[in-house]
């Protein structure tokens, strides 16, 4: 696709070059600086002045003052002109002869310093020599296939290298150590240092006139077969793509980014950076095309022009204003070798950007969100496109000039409700994206407003998201916008954010009322109890605790039950004051207490004694209303049991005193048994309820802890009860018999045997005899190990003491070794390293294996 990259100026007229002589052409030109010069047919040099200068339509015009000319007196055609600055000197062909004048007045070099038979010549731009007032030249010698290298000075020539070609050449560039040749049926590269050559691709110079340029170092433009521009490198390999230009191309010259080729009736512009034509521009009998310090020069045979290129960035914007994005971001990157860093990051961002809104406006959003992350985008120009998104509080005003042509969204879209359906859900992609990074770090308020408002409108579910995080919503712009879009649970939470929990609470609270419509979340009662029980305001948590455990006692106390355990160690919120509140909520008392005796285990009488009477209550509360086998008055009872028997800090009495005249008769034989009256308690268990395994658990858990002859106790107490003569029936027999054949390990047996009736069999009794006899035995194996393993200890430490040999020095002044005091007693313990230890110290070591201290003497013996 075209562009307008080049105008064609004219820069020395007909009139100016040869006045009325119809006869004289031009043959050559050459530019340095401001000073250009002509080489024409008739062997005359011109040196002209170049001027530069805009119009007040900013259009570039030359002007152009004839200095003087020349006549070289060889009556033949000037083939060619080169300038060496350094040197004052125009380098300058004719007649097969190089020549050196005076760059100023034209004047021959009087040393006369001259190469002669030369068919062509060229500069190394890229020096090997390290002299500054030295130029080299690769010449094209009318001897066949030779070349030669030169160096030319201020007023003399010296040749320094010649070397054989394998086909005659007929066009050289020369860059560094390398030449680049067109011979006669192909291109080839030459190290004139080492000789090595590297054949490129055929090409018949005989046919078509073959082009060389240097275009960067080590690197060659060449007019390839078949209209082609190829690129090659000094290693023989093309790191471009070619150019497609025309059959009869006549001159090249670059131009970056572009190639500019010219043929018989046209210039034309190709892009290097995606080899597409550019730009056609008429030119008829043009036959000279050099590029001289970044300029293009052009000369038909009576005329010279300059093709100017538009600044790249009047390029850029005219792609970006055909919305050829693509196109116009290429040039910009391909541009970056021209231009210094920093000023091309603000271009080339800036450009990133109106690319990004032409995508966006054609509602390419993928290629649009790139090109905005890239080129680092204000998001505040996006969000000012979308009315009302941008808060009332910014300052933020659109980039000057405009980086888009929409006025707004309706704008863009013409009032489209799917296009701006889609633009939207953009924006919430977008701002998501770049939210938590660098883009967005100057304008968090602006962002997450933006997003909470396009939340609400759209009822996305990611609304709750941003609330319940780190966000910078300002409150006085999203308040009303979600209430307009009646996201009420949504608004408590910004006020929440904005630490205005009572406002917050006050509006979950009439929504849980249905003063408010908001189903977000249909356990916001539940939640509101939850938020009061972490929330740090203790005047907001009695503020709401009536309305939630009015509404349900069991939830609504959890207000007090969640709470961190530290507060109440800071003297936040004291136990004492939340149950004197809660006094008239019953069931919220009792799971109060629950939480603070059975959960948190506080060691308190006060809590342990309301809790039992609270439970006692409940269950003479429902065994006075309901069936006595009843769940609900069964699950009473076990909490109540569970309590009396594994709390040791209530008051015994009390609960005995409410208990007593009912029939809890299991209840009060726990209490009996927590006093130690374990004889009522077990008359109870067996004479009136008849229970005799609960009788049984009753001795086993009363014990738990406790030595075995406690045990034992309780266990004799209760065979007492089964075998008391004056009650005495089969049922309490067989009672008994179970009793000891279950636990025989238990019971002392001599006891037992003097206390049953001689007329039981053996036979009854046998598992009981069994587990005694076994029991017997083994502590009396038990007994017998101990004395062995005592026995042999103290044999070893006989041993020992035999063994060590040697006075032992006691004094006063000497320490026991393991509790540091002074010997005041002509007595003591000494281990067989020297070590003394007070007698009481040793025995207490022995006997305490958890303290023992390690000696040096591994055997640790005395």
């Amino acid at each position: 696709m075209s562009v307008k990259a080049f105008e064609l100026v004219p820069a020395v007229e007909r009139a100016l070059l040869m006045g009325d002589k119809a006869r004289i052409n031009i043959e050559c030109i050459e530019c340095c600086g401001k000073n250009l010069y002509v080489g024409t047919n008739d062997c005359f040099v011109y040196h002209f002045l170049l001027e530069e200068k805009t119009t007040s339509k900013e259009k570039l015009t030359f002007s152009v003052q004839k200095q003087q000319h020349k006549y070289l007196g060889l009556k033949k055609p000037v083939s060619e002109l080169k300038a060496a600055s350094a040197l004052n000197r125009l380098i300058v062909l004719c007649d097969n002869t190089i020549m050196l004048v005076n760059m100023l007045n034209l004047d021959p070099v009087q040393s006369g310093a001259k190469i002669k038979g030369v068919v062509t010549f060229t500069v190394n731009e890229n020096p090997v020599n390290g002299d500054p007032f030295c130029v080299e030249l690769g010449v094209i010698s009318v001897k066949r296939r030779t070349i030669q290298i030169y160096m030319v000075y201020e007023d003399r020539v010296q040749i320094v290298k010649e070397l054989a070609t394998p086909e005659q050449p007929s066009a050289v560039r020369l860059d560094g150590y390398f030449l680049c040749l067109a011979l006669t049926t192909q291109y080839i590269i030459v190290n004139y240092s080492t000789g090595a050559s590297q054949d490129l691709f055929p090409f018949d110079t005989e046919e078509k006139k073959p082009i060389v340029k240097r275009i960067g170092r080590e690197e060659f433009l060449l007019a390839g077969p078949g209209g082609l521009g190829m690129f090659a490198t000094a290693a023989g390999i093309s790191q471009r793509a070619p150019v497609h230009w025309s059959e009869n191309v006549i001159g090249a010259a670059i131009c970056f980014p572009y190639v500019v080729a010219l043929d018989e009736g046209f210039v034309t512009v190709h892009s290097m950076l995606d080899q597409q034509l550019k730009q056609t521009l008429p030119f008829r009998d043009g036959h000279i095309m050099q590029e001289f310090e970044g300029k293009v020069i052009l000369a038909t045979m009576k005329e010279v022009y300059v093709l100017v290129p538009l600044p790249l960035e009047r390029q850029i914007q005219d792609l970006l204003a055909s919305q050829r994005v693509e196109e116009a971001i290429v040039l910009a990157e391909g541009a970056q070798r021209n231009i210094p860093k920093e000023k091309f990051l603000v271009m080339y961002r800036r450009i990133l950007q109106q690319a990004g809104f032409i995508q966006f406006g054609q509602l390419q959003f993928l290629e649009a969100k790139d090109n905005f992350r890239k080129g680092q985008l204000d998001v505040r120009e996006l969000i000012s496109l979308y009315p009302l998104l941008l808060s009332s509080t910014s300052t933020f005003t659109r980039s000057h000039p405009p980086l888009h042509e929409f006025a707004d969204l309706n704008h863009l879209t013409q009032g489209d409700q799917e296009k701006i359906t889609k633009c939207k859900r953009f924006l919430i992609s977008y701002l998501k994206e770049i939210r938590s990074t660098e883009v967005a770090k100057d304008y968090k308020e602006d962002v997450d407003t933006a997003l909470l408002k396009l939340y609400a409108e759209a009822d996305h579910e990611s609304l709750l998201d941003l609330l319940v995080s780190e966000n910078f919503c300002l409150l006085v712009d999203s308040a009303p916008w979600l209430e307009k879009h009646k996201k009420y649970f949504a608004l408590g939470l910004l006020y929440h954010c904005n630490s205005q929990d009572d406002a917050a609470v006050q509006l979950w609270v009439r929504i849980v009322k249905d003063e408010l419509q908001d189903t977000t979340r249909p356990d916001l009662y539940e939640y509101v109890v939850d938020f009061l029980s972490f929330c740090s305001s203790q005047e907001l948590v009695w503020k709401y605790a009536d309305w939630a455990l009015q509404k349900n006692q069991k939830v609504g106390v959890q207000i007090f039950t969640r709470r961190p355990v530290d507060e109440e160690k800071a003297g936040k919120l004291n136990p004492d004051d939340v149950i004197k509140y809660l006094h008239k909520y019953s069931q919220a008392v009792t799971q109060y207490l629950e939480h603070l005796v059975l959960d948190r285990k506080i060691q308190k009488e006060k809590f342990h004694t309301h809790l039992a009477v609270l439970y006692l209550d409940e269950v003479l509360k429902l065994h006075s209303q309901s069936d006595q086998h009843s769940e609900e008055l069964s699950t009473a009872r076990a909490k109540l049991r569970s309590l009396l028997q594994q709390s040791c800090l209530y008051r015994v009495q009390l609960v005995l005193g409410k208990i007593k005249d009912t029939n809890l008769n299991l209840e009060c034989a726990i209490l009996y048994g927590k006093l130690e009256e374990h004889d009522k308690a077990l008359h109870i268990l067996v004479h009136q309820l008849k229970d005799f395994q609960a009788a049984e658990d009753y001795c086993l858990w009363n014990s738990e802890g406790r030595d075995l002859s406690y045990r034992q106790r309780l266990f004799h107490m209760l065979l007492a009860v089964y075998m008391d003569p004056a009650v005495a029936n089969d049922t309490l027999v067989m009672a008994a018999v179970d009793l000891l054949n279950n636990h025989a390990e238990v019971f002392d047996a001599v006891r037992v045997l003097r206390l049953v009736p001689g007329n039981w069999s053996i036979q009854l009794l046998c598992p009981f005899l069994r587990g005694a006899m076994r029991e017997n035995m083994h502590s009396k194996r038990m007994s017998q190990v101990a004395l062995g393993l005592a026995k042999s200890e103290n044999a070893i430490y006989k041993h020992e003491k035999l063994k060590y040999k040697g006075l032992i020095n006691l004094s006063e002044k000497k320490g026991c070794q393991l509790c540091h005091n002074t010997f005041s007693e002509p007595e003591c313990v000494c281990y067989p390293n020297g070590i003394l230890v007070h007698i009481h110290c040793a025995a207490k070591r022995n006997r305490d294996s958890a303290s023992k201290q390690h000696f040096t003497n591994p055997q640790n013996h005395t």
